[in-house]
């Protein structure tokens, strides 16, 4: 679960495989919750389906930018990010993600992914 900044819960996939990150929403109609994509700094919305709302963190998971992206566009690099959430257009208005704030991963009862840096 993604924990956002007032405390709410989000279901969450995560991408830390290169397959999984390679594939990332491509091919879906909808994503129920969000997508945590790691390692990674910067994405792009081709051949995508729907618009997205693309949070880019750093390694606290603090909230360095967030962009909605219309499907065929090609976001900018973040240098200092270190993951990037994706979820439905937005849905990360609704849950107070914005610059500054940071987010959390709850990995109760899952797999504990490595490359995550979550506190």
């Amino acid at each position: 679960m993604l924990v956002t900044p007032g405390g709410g819960a989000v279901p969450l996939e995560i991408a830390a495989s290169y397959k999984a990150r390679r594939r990332g929403l491509l091919g879906r109609d909808g994503i129920a919750g969000a997508l945590l994509i790691t390692p990674t700094n910067s994405v792009h919305t081709f051949g995508m389906r729907f618009t997205i709302d693309v949070a880019y963190l750093d390694r606290s998971l603090t909230v360095l930018d967030v962009v909605t992206m219309r499907p065929g566009r090609l976001g900018m690099i973040r240098p200092r990010g270190r993951h990037v959430l994706e979820a439905a257009g937005g849905a990360m208005a609704d849950w107070g993600l914005r610059r500054g704030v940071r987010v959390a991963v709850d990995r109760q009862g899952g797999p504990e992914p490595s490359s995550v840096n979550a506190p």
